[in-house]
């Protein structure tokens, strides 16, 4: 009985207790304990697991191995007699010439480029900084739905979306630049420029949004639109089009006629298809860009449609009832046909031309 109903304590510890095929399980708690936060009086200090840093010894560990081994090597020599007169200088000038210029190591200037590691350890998606608080924030909780929206239907994996200061961060890490234009953000400098275009004739793209397609379309003298044109003279952008019907965006995941954003305009422009580009006989579509297309502009606010809070629910309002959720989610399909297309390129371009090629590798 005492074994049953002693409270557990030092004189009767958990656990289990066996008296031949008899066995009794004593627990810490019963079924009526309570769980209640711990009061320490105020001289007991109350810390956290804490982990001590990894401290970098392969230096020391290398060094002291030479050490020894030129000891050893001077010993051989003082044994073996040889170690006399001007030998035993130049031996020892010798031994200590390894370490004149030893200095502890620049621990500062050996740390990894964080940025740098974060950029590159996953495909991310970045945004350009524009220095409106609200558009900058807006921007990232699109990308971020987008990359969850890519996440769960295809097999990229995006990490979380990066802001990008044109004059200080590299740009080759990522494959898409999404910059929302606002009226009243800075021209970036000359330095910037010089990157932007070579990231752009190094296969990115940027996704250029006005974010005003409900109040003017494309090429209209609205403020963001001016900004555009200012932002976007000095890079090398080539000859643009209306994004036409049977350009690979339509299907590099899904098939889409429309490409809304909050807002639903149908100025889309791409890179124009070369004046060649011709129709194959019985082909459904013609033989376009044979890479990315640099640029993408418009004015449909696709981060306002693809933000998400953190919860996972829309940030922004679309539409009215299923109507706008469809909206939403035709732009959440233009968002990831968008991002295969810059990681696969003309792949799905090439598909539809498969039995073109193999009546082609027949002959």
């Amino acid at each position: 009985p005492e074994l049953v109903s002693a409270p557990a304590g030092p004189a009767m510890q958990p656990g289990i207790y066996g008296n031949g095929d008899r066995r009794l399980a004593r627990n810490v708690f019963t079924a009526d304990s309570t769980l209640e936060p711990a009061s320490w009086p105020l001289d007991v200090p109350v810390r956290g697991l804490s982990v001590a840093p990894e401290q970098p010894v392969a230096g020391w560990l290398l060094s002291l191995s030479i050490l020894l081994l030129l000891a050893d090597v001077v010993a051989s020599l003082a044994l073996s007699g040889r170690l006399l007169g001007r030998t035993s200088t130049a031996v020892i000038a010798l031994c200590a010439l390894p370490f004149l210029g030893f200095a502890p190591p620049a621990f500062a200037q050996s740390e990894p480029d964080e940025f740098a590691l974060a950029a590159t350890a996953e495909v991310s998606l970045a945004h350009v900084i524009t220095g409106n608080a609200r558009v900058d924030e807006i921007a990232a909780a699109g990308l971020n739905g987008l990359s969850d929206t890519l996440f769960f239907r295809t097999s990229v994996e995006p990490a979380t979306a990066t802001a990008v200061d044109l004059e200080t961060d590299e740009l080759a890490f990522f494959p898409m630049l999404y910059w929302p234009i606002t009226p009243d953000q800075p021209r970036p400098s000359t330095e910037a420029y010089a990157k932007l275009n070579d990231y752009l004739r190094s296969g990115g793209l940027i996704l250029f949004d006005t974010r005003d397609a409900d109040i003017a379309s494309f090429g209209a003298a609205s403020p963001n639109g001016r900004k555009l044109q200012e932002l976007a003279a000095p890079l090398d952008i080539p000859p643009l089009e209306p994004l036409p019907g049977d350009h690979v965006l339509t299907r590099t995941f899904y098939l889409l006629q429309d490409f809304p954003g909050r807002h639903n305009s149908r100025d889309v422009w791409v890179e124009a298809a070369p004046p060649d580009a011709e129709q194959i006989e019985g082909m459904p579509f013609r033989n376009l860009n044979d890479g990315v297309t640099p640029v993408v502009i418009g004015g449909n606010d696709w981060a306002a449609a693809w933000a998400v809070r953190s919860d996972g629910a829309p940030l922004l309002p679309i539409g009215r009832g299923y109507s706008g959720e469809r909206q939403r989610e035709l732009a959440n399909r233009f968002g990831v046909n968008l991002v295969m297309h810059v990681l696969t390129g003309n792949y799905k371009s090439d598909q539809v031309h498969v039995p073109a090629l193999l009546d082609r590798l027949g002959q």
